[in-house]
């Protein structure tokens, strides 16, 4: 069975891709998929993860503060603000704008551990900072959605603050909990925990391309153009400002895929539960689902071929 969950985790941009083209054709296929089974299913994802945190995970965090610290602190200002310039450099309407800042002020995504192992980064450093950003998501994101989206639309920040609690806090504290208390249970259900992530940003994916094929289909080009400029922004700024403060290469690596890569299918279900009648605002966390692991399987490549003391 491990074999075919590894093998099944690995094709994710696959399946991502495939049911992504289906819905967008054949809309019918995952109109089913609807705000309840977003939501769900994102909270499915995150108890998952939980279940494969142990309270050594936490231990980490005192282990390595500083690059903890920079991480965090580069999550949480160097993609938000790319969010607001990116809407703003491209003039994008109020929905993509609003969807694309939202994204940006999402933690980081699951799928960051992963490229940063491909990468030769610190992946230790990786999952504690997934951890971290997520945990503190639930004031992080609808602060920065709050601050930098307000000028676009209205914005109910409790209400972000609200679903990003149930989406995230509560889902990996009751999977820490059961790690904790019920280990063995933790091992069988936690094995199929990054299947699940997988399974549910797929159909998340195609739900949300789904119920927007018309609004995609209209406004293709930009919202592909509004991702790549974004998480390359991303990427690149969160490379650039460890070595600029003299971090070893592998945390620039770390930081830079932290950075530019965000939980994509958190921010198309928050997008769907309080943006409903923007449908770009949910499409935007597809597209950047789907870009992010693009840009991050290319610096992946690269820097596999470039040990970090070169």
């Amino acid at each position: 069975m491990k074999h075919f969950f590894d093998w099944f985790n690995n094709l994710y941009p696959v399946w991502l891709v495939t049911l992504a083209v289906i819905a967008f054709f054949k809309p019918p296929v995952m109109l089913w998929f609807n705000s309840d089974w977003v939501f769900w299913s994102l909270a499915a994802s995150m108890l998952g993860m939980g279940l494969t945190l142990s309270l050594a995970d936490f231990k980490e965090i005192g282990r390595m503060p500083g690059s903890v610290a920079l991480g965090f602190i580069a999550q949480y200002t160097i993609m938000p603000l790319a969010g607001w310039a990116t809407a703003k450099m491209l003039g994008l309407e109020p929905g993509l704008a609003v969807g694309i800042i939202l994204v940006a002020s999402c933690p980081g995504g699951m799928a960051s551990n992963m490229i940063s192992y491909l990468a030769r980064a610190n992946v230790a450093l990786s999952v504690v900072l997934t951890l971290f950003s997520t945990i503190l998501a639930f004031f992080f994101t609808p602060m920065w959605t709050s601050t930098l989206a307000g000028q676009y639309v209205p914005v109910d920040a409790w209400g972000l603050c609200k679903s990003a609690l149930q989406l995230t806090v509560a889902p990996v504290v009751l999977g820490v909990l059961i790690r904790w208390k019920l280990p063995r249970t933790a091992d069988r259900i936690g094995a199929a925990g990054p299947t699940i992530a997988v399974s549910a940003f797929v159909c998340v994916t195609g739900g949300i391309v789904a119920a927007s094929a018309e609004a995609i289909a209209k406004h293709f080009g930009v919202l592909a153009l509004a991702a790549f400029v974004l998480h390359v922004l991303g990427f690149g700024v969160g490379y650039i400002v460890p070595k600029m403060l003299r971090y070893p290469e592998s945390i620039a690596r770390t930081v830079s895929i932290e950075v530019g890569m965000q939980n994509g299918g958190m921010a198309a279900s928050l997008a769907r539960i309080h943006f409903a009648s923007m449908p770009l605002a949910a499409a935007a966390g597809v597209f950047s689902g789907v870009m992010q692991n693009i840009i991050g399987g290319i610096a992946a490549a690269i820097w596999k071929r470039r040990p970090p003391s070169a």
